[in-house]
């Protein structure tokens, strides 16, 4: 075969990247979009942020960047110079005032009797009149503990809550125990999960010191059973439990009323049998296994439900996610009628520029390969900024006809709901159905009835018997509906729940009434019973 040359003519689409950039913006959340900026913000020296949104610290180093290479100099040598004169006038102070809080630490720590016999402990979740029985707030009561600050900040408070770990080390410095038994004790603490409870078995634990010859790991598991009663005996009630009936059961028996109480004899019993049948509320199938009556059995079941599954809980710090809306509604009444209306939220909104300083002094500059760099970056911050400002004009479209086609639900609530699907709105505004797949994810909308995501408006549509249709949105409403009226000593059933559908004009099989009471995270009928 000869080999030759030919021209061919083709189409395809390429994607430049700028459209790249804008694609990738417009699938950002609110968080991840302001990261987005603050990277951008650090690498790019011609894109600069409002000055107006800036607060005092931000303006004052905008300020500083742009003056003189010698007046930053100059201020930096007098830091400098500073710097070592301030460190030695402050170090004895500083060292003082580290000792002081350790000596502070030591003495206002709390724990436990050294004998496990004399422990006492109730496993109520109710807060203590005294809270240095937690050592959370030891540091609270000084003799300033009364003067509350008006800068309390409650994010920093709770940083300083003491760990699960902390908390029983502390209770463990009181304990009398050999170096031995100090150290296993030491080893279980550690190696306690989450909730409070030790996953690992003992010979796993021997394992990972390095035990290898029979003999070490059968002193090994031996020295962790002691330390294991010790810990159980510590705070909080529960602790170091390898199971969660273990866990309950530590907690009945930590009860003062417990050898007298026969009602708490039976919740002990009941925890010895598989829990499912606890689950399933089995009065009957409970009653033959412990031996006690069905009328023990349901006084026992709510003293168990009262005890708390997660002894550790109390120590866990949990981030909350505060969801920040892209789009608020605003509602007004023209010519009688109420008309909603969707506007971007003003605190998400970034407001950026171009630096006009450095824009300006790179027209009058030669064309030399670092200016035609320095020009492609001020290209790439004004496409940047063009592009923010296009995601935000789009969500904002988007909001506006999800509104006008979901108008019922800003009147009436979720039951209202119509059925939408992303089409409908891809071909009001005039976009592909990916690009508003893209707009509803993670962008939040505030409501009167709430802030929901973009994506909870869209719904699949149920037949109806006049022929219509319903929106899935408001039939799983109207089940949690259903649910939160009934009876709690006669649940109702999906069967029930369908038929009660049905009367509504509204079809809906059996198998789709349990798949929405999942998706609302409500339980089967047996656990909604009421004893």
């Amino acid at each position: 075969m000869k080999p030759g040359l030919s021209l061919r003519v083709s189409q395809h689409l390429a994607l430049t990247p700028q459209l790249q950039q804008s694609i990738r913006l417009l699938q950002l959340s609110t968080l991840e979009l302001s990261q987005e900026i603050e990277q951008m913000l650090q690498d790019n020296p011609f894109l600069e942020q409002d000055a107006l949104e800036m607060g005092a610290e931000e303006s004052m180093a905008l300020e500083r960047s742009l003056r003189t290479d010698e007046a930053l100099i100059r201020e930096s040598r007098e830091e400098q110079s500073d710097a070592p004169e301030f460190i030695a006038n402050n170090s004895d102070s500083i060292r003082a005032d580290s000792q002081k809080d350790t000596e502070s630490t030591g003495s206002d720590e709390s724990a436990p009797t050294t004998e496990p016999s004399d422990w006492e402990g109730d496993g109520s979740p109710d807060i203590p009149a005294d809270d240095t029985e937690w050592g959370v707030d030891a540091s609270a009561r000084g003799p300033g503990a009364s003067q509350a600050s008006d800068d309390y900040d409650p994010t920093e408070h709770n940083s300083s809550h003491s760990t699960l770990q902390e908390h029983l080390h502390r209770q463990a410095l009181s304990l009398r125990l050999s170096p031995e038994d100090r150290a296993a004790l030491g080893m279980l603490i550690e190696s306690l999960n989450d909730d409070g409870y030790l996953e690992d078995d003992f010979e796993t634990l021997a394992q990972s010191l390095g035990a290898t010859t029979l003999d070490d790991v059968e002193e090994l598991i031996a020295r962790f059973s002691i330390a294991l009663k010790w810990l159980q005996n510590l705070e909080p009630v529960g602790v170091g439990a390898r199971g969660l009936a273990e866990c309950l059961l530590l907690q009945l028996r930590a009860k003062p009323e417990f050898a007298q109480d026969a009602v708490l004899q039976v919740a002990a019993r009941i925890l010895r049998h598989p829990l499912e049948l606890l689950a399933k509320r089995d009065v009957k199938r409970l009653a033959q296994l412990t031996h006690a009556s069905s009328d023990e059995i349901k006084a026992a079941i709510p003293l168990i439900a009262r005890l708390e599954p997660k002894p550790a809980r109390m120590f866990a710090q949990v981030e909350r996610n505060i969801v920040i809306p892209d789009v608020i509604v605003r509602s007004e009444k023209r010519r009688g009628q109420m008309v909603f209306t969707a506007q971007l939220n003003p605190e998400v909104m970034p407001r950026l520029n171009v630096n006009d300083l450095y824009a300006n002094a790179l027209k009058g500059s030669k064309k030399t390969e670092a200016v035609q760099g320095l020009q492609t970056r001020l290209q790439e911050a004004r496409w940047f900024i063009k592009n923010v400002q296009q995601r935000f004009d789009t969500i904002l479209r988007v909001s506006q006809a999800i509104i006008e086609r979901q108008s019922s639900f800003f009147k009436h609530g979720a039951v209202a709901m119509r059925p939408l699907v992303l089409r409908e709105i891809a071909d009001e505004i005039g976009m592909h159905e990916s690009t508003i797949s893209r707009v509803t994810t993670a962008k939040y909308m505030s409501t009167p009835y709430g802030t929901f995501e973009l994506k909870y408006f869209f719904g699949s549509a149920l037949t109806t018997e006049t022929g219509g249709i319903a929106s899935s949105t408001a039939v799983r409403e109207l089940i949690k509906q259903f649910i939160d009226a009934e009876s709690k000593a006669k649940p109702l059933s999906d069967n029930a729940i369908c038929q009660m559908l049905k009367e509504q004009g509204i079809e809906c099989a059996r198998r789709t009434v349990a798949k929405y009471r999942e998706a609302l995270r409500i339980p089967v009928t047996s656990l909604r019973k009421t004893l």
